[in-house]
């Protein structure tokens, strides 16, 4: 499926695919990758590509939490103030370095959508959420410089 999405799409679908994977919407940035290269993508290209789509769609998430009201948490997703205060405490502790954790499946989009919310400074937060992607990036390219299409084997184990 996504083979042939990348094939049809190019880098652009590349851009699109990483950039709703960054968001709530659950499927793997590392595997649109490789596939990318597989579909014979330029691996330079796929890294910008794939950086860029993926930091924006972090900030996409950091900017929805940043609109939200503490009123509508507690109202709607029944979360007490309380327990507001408390990740509001834990986000304080670890400041913007929670951002290079962005990168992480399912986590890396709560803590953007936290650093939004708590208000983070959005500049900082920018560039060490793309400083966890590119890092990410790098690695995947890497070791599919190395193990080939063995590594998208072990991906989609």
């Amino acid at each position: 499926m996504e083979l042939e999405f990348i094939q049809s799409w190019g880098l652009a679908g590349l851009f699109i695919s990483c950039f709703l994977a960054a968001t709530v919407i659950p499927f793997s940035a590392e595997i649109l990758v490789i596939t990318a290269l597989l579909a014979g993508c330029n691996p330079i290209a796929t890294y910008i590509v794939a950086t860029i789509g993926n930091t924006l769609g972090s900030l996409t998430s950091y900017g929805m939490g940043y609109l939200g009201k503490w009123e509508w948490i507690e109202r709607w997703l029944h979360v007490s103030r309380e327990k507001l205060e408390k990740q509001k405490a834990k986000i304080d502790k670890y400041g913007v370095w929670l951002a290079l954790l962005c990168w992480l499946p399912f986590i890396g989009d709560v803590f953007a959508i936290g650093l939004g919310f708590y208000r983070l400074d959005f500049v900082k937060c920018l560039i060490f959420i793309f400083l966890g992607k590119a890092i990410r990036f790098a690695g995947c390219l890497a070791l599919y410089s190395i193990f080939g299409e063995k590594f998208i084997e072990f991906l989609t184990r």
